[in-house]
């Protein structure tokens, strides 16, 4: 079994901050890619950032200069900066790992998500 456990979010003022983090556990061989998405009401899930097993970074367009993402592969554990928040980054945001796990023998690429931590953007 693996599990991803998202922390971090909550409410927060216009032009503020927040820092996610996401850590993977269970039966793991080795973590490829791990990223953050996020799902506002009525909308489709979207792209915030990735970043690979060598941390080099890809962010969506809405996170662009204003968001970091980075992991710490000793932890298991990917974190995502955010700063000068606004409204429309009110969403549930999902943590996503393409994790390499041993079984029966073989090793295979399992895709696995958190289940989400609310960021809330008001005043």
């Amino acid at each position: 079994q693996v599990q991803l456990v998202e922390s971090g979010g909550g409410l927060v003022q216009p032009g503020g901050s927040l820092r996610l983090s996401c850590a993977a556990s269970g039966s793991i061989f080795s973590i490829n890619a791990m990223g953050w998405y996020r799902q506002a009401p009525g909308k489709q899930r979207e792209l915030v950032a990735t970043i690979d097993s060598g941390s080099s970074p890809k962010y969506g367009d809405s996170a662009k200069g204003r968001f970091t993402i980075s992991r710490d592969n000793a932890k298991n554990t990917v974190y995502l900066q955010m700063n000068s928040l606004q409204p429309e980054d009110t969403a549930v945001y999902y943590c996503n790992a393409d994790i390499l796990r041993r079984r029966l023998g073989e090793y295979q690429k399992y895709d696995y998500w958190g289940q989400g931590t609310q960021v809330t953007v008001s005043s």
